[in-house]
């Protein structure tokens, strides 16, 4: 008999974006993404090179198998997938797990794009898994993508110093937030009003 997993493969719809489970076939348009604003170059994102994609996506679906589960992110109005995030550090026991990995291309950015999708994501994790808390972590020198998951109502927990090295040997700092179950509602309720508003 085979037991049924915490987090399922699954599509979520919005009204601009659709996450849909990566996969091989999302890899050219994956890579004319990272393209758009050379995202790979920066050093403290996730984003693969070009020539990387196919690599990036197989050792995303190897974290599949281990309970992660990354999206592809495609933007309705183009039909093209335009970036990737994911749930991962999944503990089911507790029902905890992290959302991150998170890139888009630079068109997309600042947008409202990302918000939809935060909303997406938090919803699934909060309203269908019933997760008690969802951290998201960034680089401390992203500065950008620390204002924004503040923005998201998610609280900062504190900063994890010489966290990771680099391939190049340089230590990174990770920023830690969170969103709990009982945070949930509020957050939830401020989502809303940025979609509305059209806010990143």
């Amino acid at each position: 008999m085979t037991v049924a997993r915490w987090i399922e493969p699954v599509v979520l719809e919005g009204e601009r974006v659709r996450l849909e489970p990566l996969d091989h076939e999302h890899a050219d348009d994956l890579a004319l993404a990272c393209q758009d604003g050379e995202l790979w170059k920066l050093w403290y994102t996730f984003a693969p090179s070009p020539e990387r994609v196919g690599d990036y996506i197989a050792e995303a679906l190897a974290g599949r198998e281990r309970g992660e589960l990354p999206f592809a992110v495609r933007h309705r109005d183009s039909g093209r997938v335009v970036g990737s995030t994911r749930f991962f550090r999944v503990d089911e026991q507790n029902r905890r797990l992290e959302l991150g990995h998170t890139w888009y291309a630079r068109r997309c950015q600042r947008t409202g794009l990302n918000t939809e999708c935060k909303w997406l994501l938090l919803r699934h994790a909060f309203e269908t898994l019933d997760a008690i808390a969802v951290e998201l972590r960034t680089h401390w020198h992203n500065r950008a993508s620390r204002a924004a998951i503040a923005r998201l109502g998610a609280k900062q927990d504190g900063v994890l110093r010489n966290h990771t090295v680099s391939a190049d040997g340089v230590y990174r700092d990770t920023v830690v937030f969170s969103i709990i179950n009982h945070e949930w509602p509020a957050a939830r309720q401020n989502l809303r009003f940025l979609m509305e508003r059209g806010g990143a």
